[in-house]
């Protein structure tokens, strides 16, 4: 089970990259998640997910503007598998699991960017634009993650 949400935080984050980070630390800073004595215990610091919070709306922001390149770009590919690979290993900790939380975390994350891609292109044409794809994106990444990180054990 563990495994699961570790590798499902990452397609979160190859949704978007910084809700996964954002949801994780929320859940670490409220005690669901138990990253003390880790070197990923600065997720539950009093700051880092009110940080993490506001580069995630930043996200949200970008992501609709015209401009914003693919999320398959290399720079933009890596960063959601660095993201899921840290939300997937932070969710492994609580088993005992970081390697492997963060190797199904990383998995995640390249189906959740491919996938996403892909989907959010059928949905944008199927609307006729993107602007709904996106935001029905949005509001998936969002209860997906808070969903995941509150099913952890």
């Amino acid at each position: 089970m563990l495994y699961l949400l570790a590798l499902l935080i990452g397609v979160i984050a190859g949704l978007r990259a910084m809700t996964a980070p954002a949801a994780v630390s929320w859940a670490a800073s409220l005690g669901l998640l138990n990253l003390e004595g880790t070197w990923l215990a600065f997720l539950g610091y009093r700051f880092t997910p009110w940080l993490l919070t506001a580069l995630a709306i930043g996200e949200l922001v970008t992501d609709q503007l015209p401009t914003t390149p693919s999320r398959k770009v290399p720079v933009a590919f890596a960063t959601r598998i660095l993201s899921g690979a840290l939300c997937g290993a932070a969710i492994g900790v609580a088993g005992g699991a970081l390697l492997g939380g963060a190797i199904a975390g990383a998995l995640g994350s390249v189906v959740g960017t491919l996938g996403g891609a892909a989907i959010r292109a059928r949905l944008a044409a199927a609307f006729g634009k993107d602007r709904p794809a996106a935001l029905l994106e949005d509001a998936v990444a969002i209860l997906g993650a808070a969903l995941i990180v509150g099913a952890v054990p």
